[in-house]
């Protein structure tokens, strides 16, 4: 397998008008991908995107390209990145493609695939396209040119599906839920999930005007949701990020509760109504609380790189259902293909309908250790990770630290950076260990 040059960890990405988003190459990735993902050139392909105003330029160009291969297209419009997945699957589509760079600003935009099972594309896969990309993409014949058309009920399926997911018999009535849509694609999905299984919804970030997703809210951006519970008095708080992926609660008290406390509450649950397989699948960068708490239950815990294509590489691997990221991307394979924001969520929200308790209590017995990461540049973050002096500084701050430390060194996939992370018991030692091993990784660089 050849190293690829446009795919990353989560399909490609970029600024809107640099090379590779820009209105040429999305037409010719739609080329290359048609005649990849679709040699007999009879099948169709549905496409669905976020709210950047990028996005209608983009679901042109790989619209022609599609179409110019011979393959036909399915317009779903905006659209959450796992709704797409869950679409293609049942509309039995050769490949879901998404129009969204996830969290990223407005400025930045992306193409993610999905194969026809609602999983994403395969590293050979991504391969075959970016071959065919450097290679001549004729048109197919005109009589063969694919026809496209629009599906008009894609959010009525996707909302049924999602109130599917919660278990039968639990109603959310008597909840009040404060929800934060981060101006992107489950701006018409999510309150609506929420209210027709029976809560009093408190909605914002509903209002997309192309430039405003991610601005100021959502998942990255959960302060506004924090404040909003406290003043409305909401049991509990949800916010999403652009494409719906991923999703951050807030407790009644405006505690915000992330993706290890999360699955800290399904593993419980799942072991609980027999749905747990194998291990809970994290990431490095999970936190060693959750690591102890679900051991003290009996249950196994793996350790993925960062990234939520390998916690699901992880998980298949062992049969698990269950896992995720610190950020919020939780994967409920018993329930759906990939990290799903509305269906996580659901299924905590689930759990406190079941048992009557609020989510600050679900999640207080689940110790979370003092963590700090700092971001030293760098221009071979590899070579640097690697360089013998830093090597035994970290053996020095882990034998410090003792079983309740840990220390992560994390090349970025995105930027010159090696991101040095010291997690323990006392907040003190982890300031002055994460200090000193980024001093000495500064050291290190090369010349």
């Amino acid at each position: 397998m050849g190293r690829r040059r446009y795919f990353g960890t989560d399909g490609i990405r970029g600024r809107v008008g640099e090379t590779p988003m820009v209105p040429e190459f999305i037409l010719r990735l739609g080329m290359a991908a048609g005649r990849v993902l679709d040699r007999e050139g009879r099948g169709c392909v549905l496409i669905g995107k976020d709210t950047r105003i990028s996005g209608y330029m983009f679901e042109s160009a790989l619209e022609a390209g599609f179409s110019a291969a011979g393959v036909g297209v399915r317009l779903l419009g905006p659209m959450p990145t796992p709704a797409v997945a869950y679409l293609t699957k049942t509309f039995r589509a050769h490949a879901g493609v998404v129009i969204s760079a996830s969290h990223n600003p407005f400025h930045d935009n992306g193409i993610k695939f999905f194969s026809p099972t609602g999983d994403k594309l395969s590293d050979e896969i991504e391969c075959l396209i970016e071959q065919a990309l450097e290679g001549p993409l004729p048109m197919v014949d005109s009589a063969r040119l694919g026809k496209v058309s629009r599906i008009t009920d894609a959010t009525g399926r996707y909302i049924e599906f999602c109130k599917s997911t919660l278990s039968a018999g639990i109603s959310l009535k008597g909840m009040r839920i404060a929800v934060d849509c981060a101006h992107g694609a489950t701006y018409h999905i999510a309150p609506d999930v929420l209210s027709e299984l029976g809560a009093t919804v408190i909605p914002m970030g509903i209002s997309p005007n192309g430039l405003n997703i991610n601005d100021g809210c959502g998942s990255l951006h959960p302060e506004s949701l924090q404040r909003l519970v406290r003043e409305v008095g909401a049991d509990v708080g949800m916010a999403l990020d652009g494409d719906g992926d991923r999703v951050l609660l807030v407790d009644a008290s405006g505690e915000l509760i992330d993706g290890d406390q999360i699955l800290y509450v399904l593993a419980l649950e799942f072991l609980r109504t027999g749905r747990l397989q194998g291990a809970v699948v994290g990431t490095e960068m999970s936190n060693l609380g959750l690591e102890h708490a679900l051991a003290a239950q009996g249950i196994g815990f793996e350790r993925a790189p960062v990234g939520d294509r390998h916690v699901m590489d992880l998980l298949r691997r062992g049969s698990g259902v269950l896992g995720g990221e610190p950020s919020g991307h939780i994967i409920c394979l018993d329930r759906t293909t990939t990290g799903d924001g509305i269906v996580a969520a659901l299924q905590v929200l689930g759990v406190m309908a079941a048992t009557g308790r609020p989510l600050q209590d679900l999640v207080a017995a689940m110790p979370r250790y003092p963590q700090e990461l700092i971001n030293v540049p760098v221009s071979d973050a590899r070579a640097v990770a690697r360089h013998p002096k830093l090597q035994r500084a970290i053996q020095e701050s882990l034998q410090a630290l003792g079983r309740e430390g840990r220390v992560v060194l994390r090349p970025s996939g995105t930027e010159p950076l090696l991101r040095v992370m010291v997690e323990g018991a006392d907040p003190e030692a982890v300031r002055v260990h994460v200090r000193r091993l980024a001093g000495i990784a500064d050291d290190c660089v090369m010349p």
